[in-house]
């Protein structure tokens, strides 16, 4: 059994334990880096074709990573964890503890929704779509043992280390819809023996690649982080080049509208009275109170 193979069985192991109580691409090319299982709208099932690549040190070439699962403008969105990533401030986790020290009913199970989940991400070739060159793979981990990775583990079993460059294997993906109409891989199967590619420049390229999963799922600022831990909606000011929150901006141009109107109130009614008084007080007065210019 190949040290690598002991790396991935030993962390799927490890993640299967009960629990106790980047660089700048462009949007078109940042694109072509993603493989997914799921289904496109109005697809009922599929199969793909994916080859793993191996890591370079030789262990697991599944990375584990953090994100949280929020919904941001009506679409969820798997959003970076600072803090169980790199140790560092996240205000999602922030807001969860918070809800948490709460205790209320209402306060926990808004909490959920700021919990950051574990994922794996996986550097591969996408086999009808090579001339994209390395893709990375990311999944959920799932505890009942439903998940990608769970399916992946047999065949790593059986076949051995499948990602190796010569004697390695293409997982073949078959995706339908559960009862509730969502995506989930149905099986994985390994395909026959065969080297990753007989192409000497491409062989050069997938295998010495350098990217890491940090370079196409991109981390969120700071200002972003914020903004959504608050429930709010984050939008690109371009004015002041961050994001920014809708509500916020919304009220505030309420209000900067309101005193503008408000200005223009002032000016007209200080201009009225400028315009009055310049015509003479004593003319005007004495018309008003004279009963006889009355025409009653």
């Amino acid at each position: 059994m190949s040290n690598s193979l002991d790396a991935i069985l030993a962390q799927y192991e490890k993640n299967t334990e009960p629990v106790k109580s980047g660089k700048k691409i462009s949007n078109e090319d940042r694109l072509k880096k993603y493989f997914t299982e799921k289904l496109p709208k109005g697809v009922k099932s599929q199969t793909k074709t994916f080859r793993i690549l191996p890591a370079k040190d030789g262990g697991s070439p599944f990375t584990e990573v953090f994100y949280h699962e929020k919904e941001v403008n009506g679409k969820y969105e798997k959003i970076y964890c600072n803090h169980l990533n790199d140790g560092e401030h996240c205000p999602l986790c922030e807001a969860k503890d918070a809800l948490y020290e709460d205790g209320s009913e209402k306060a926990k199970q808004l909490a959920k929704e700021f919990i950051a989940r574990k994922f794996y991400v996986v550097k591969g070739i996408d086999r009808d779509n090579e001339d994209h060159g390395v893709k990375f793979w990311r999944f959920k981990h799932y505890r009942n043992g439903n998940g990608v990775m769970d399916k992946l583990i047999p065949v790593f079993k059986l076949k051995g280390d499948i990602s190796d460059p010569r004697e390695g294997r293409d997982i073949v993906i078959t995706s339908g819809r559960d009862q509730n109409n969502y995506s989930v891989v149905n099986t994985i199967m390994a395909d026959d023996v065969s080297i990753l590619t007989n192409d000497k420049d491409y062989a050069n390229e997938w295998v010495g690649n350098e990217e890491t999963f940090k370079d196409v799922y991109a981390k969120k600022s700071k200002e972003y982080l914020e903004i959504v831990a608050t429930n709010k909606t984050p939008v690109w000011d371009s004015e002041q080049k961050k994001y920014v929150a809708e509500e916020d901006k919304e009220e505030k141009e309420t209000a900067s509208l309101t005193e503008e109107i408000n200005m223009m109130r002032t000016e007209t009614t200080t201009s009225f009275e400028k315009d009055f008084t310049s015509k003479g007080d004593d003319v005007e007065v004495s018309k008003l109170d004279t009963d006889d210019e009355l025409p009653f």
